[in-house]
C-alpha cells in the first residue's frame, strides 16, 4: 500500500483550512477516491473548558492521508504532485510524509486519535 500525508498549517486562518477541507471533500467526491483521500483538523491538544480561549492561538493543522494500493502508485504522485500547488493549499506550509519517512509513525498515530 502506498500510504502518504500531507500536512498543512493555516496557522489561525480557520476559513482557509475549511475552505482546503472542501476543496478535498469535493476532489474525494467527484473522483470517487472513498477511503483513499481522508482529511482531518488537527488544532492541537485543547483543554475541553478553555476551547474558545485556546482556538484563536492553536494553529490549524490539515492533515491528508492518502491511501492508495501498490497498483494505483500512479494515481498517488499525481495527488500528492498536485494538492500542495493547488492555491488553496499553497501557503500553507506543505510537509509530505512518506511511509519511510522518520515522522511517519507519529502522524499516522495523530491522524488516528482525531476526530
Amino acid at each position: 500500500m502506498a500510504h502518504s500525508f500531507l500536512i498543512f498549517d493555516f496557522g489561525s486562518d480557520e476559513d482557509a483550512a475549511q475552505q482546503a477541507r472542501h476543496k478535498v471533500e469535493a476532489w474525494k467526491q467527484g473522483f470517487r477516491l472513498g477511503n483513499k483521500l481522508m482529511v482531518k483538523f488537527d488544532r492541537g491538544e485543547e483543554a475541553a473548558g478553555d476551547k474558545d480561549a485556546k482556538a484563536a492561538k492553536q494553529p490549524v493543522l490539515l492533515m491528508v492521508r492518502l491511501d492508495f494500493s501498490d497498483h494505483e502508485k500512479l494515481s498517488h504522485q499525481r495527488w500528492i504532485d498536485r494538492i500542495p500547488t493547488e492555491t488553496l493549499f499553497r501557503d500553507a506550509k506543505p510537509r509530505i510524509l512518506r511511509h519511510n519517512d522518520a515522522d511517519f509513525a507519529g502522524a499516522a498515530e495523530r491522524f488516528e486519535a482525531l476526530d
